[in-house]
């Protein structure tokens, strides 16, 4: 169930939580997963989305071709740039949410 949007109930009805989960295999940590996951937590943090939003680190997905390290949300491929997590998370994310 990488990726994919999970359902938890609580007291006031079920809310949506989405997964990211960000490829630490050895191709991705050279792209600078461990940037990307740092980044991402930082937007989470700085949306209030902490009980919205969950992070994980997977390792080799086989996207190892992207343009960047390789993330995925509901079911989807990214290849997220370091640099550019910030735009990610806005158009993918924030979207989402």
């Amino acid at each position: 169930m990488k990726g994919d949007i999970i359902r938890i109930t609580d007291r006031e009805g079920i809310i949506k939580v989405i997964k990211i989960s960000v490829c630490i295999g050895s191709a991705c940590h050279l792209k600078g997963s461990y940037n990307v996951i740092n980044s991402l937590q930082q937007q989470i943090e700085k949306n209030g989305l902490l009980d919205k939003v969950s992070i994980n680190g997977t390792f080799c997905t086989g996207n190892c071709g992207s343009k960047g390290v390789a993330v995925l949300v509901d079911n989807k491929y990214y290849g997220v740039e370091p640099s550019k997590v910030e735009e990610f998370f806005d158009n993918v994310i924030m979207k989402s949410v």
